[in-house]
């Protein structure tokens, strides 16, 4: 089973539009990959719930009945079970790119999982430190269409 760390624009993405490929990754792709997420994801959803309402055009019921359907093919990680040594290479790792993504590139160390992302700075700020451990939605999407003989 291919293990993927879940970054929050991921489950942004599908909030909006659960049929999009991202979404259709995200709720039908569990026979073949493990999808993880630090906690944090969470709050950051909630967080940002009325404006994803609003984008989306989703009633309270909608958002949430949504929210469960993601979260519940997701595996939620406590960050207390992250080595520290693992914290902090993703931070210097992210320091000068983004400190909000530390914790998604912490758990894809610790995991030795890739990072699905579609943040671009995070992606190109990565790369070019020689960090190899991402993947794209395309990609992802690819993999997923020749596992699923779509």
């Amino acid at each position: 089973m291919t293990k993927i760390i879940v970054d929050s624009n991921i489950i942004f993405s599908t909030l909006l539009n659960i049929n999009s490929r991202i979404g259709q990754i995200l709720i039908n792709g569990k026979k073949n990959y493990d999808f993880y997420a630090p906690k944090y994801v969470r709050t950051e959803i909630l967080e940002h719930q009325e404006k994803i309402k609003k984008i989306a055009k989703l009633n309270n019921d909608d958002f949430f009945e949504v929210y469960e359907l993601i979260l519940r093919n997701i595996i939620i990680l406590n960050h207390s079970i992250l080595p520290i040594e693992n914290f902090n290479k993703a931070t210097e790792l992210c320091k000068d790119i983004d400190v909000d993504d530390t914790l998604f590139v912490a758990f894809s160390e610790y995991l030795k999982a890739d990072l699905w992302t579609g943040d671009k700075k995070l992606l190109s700020g990565l790369t070019k430190k020689g960090y190899r451990k991402t993947i794209t939605t395309e990609k992802l999407y690819q993999d997923f269409r020749k596992k699923n003989k779509l």
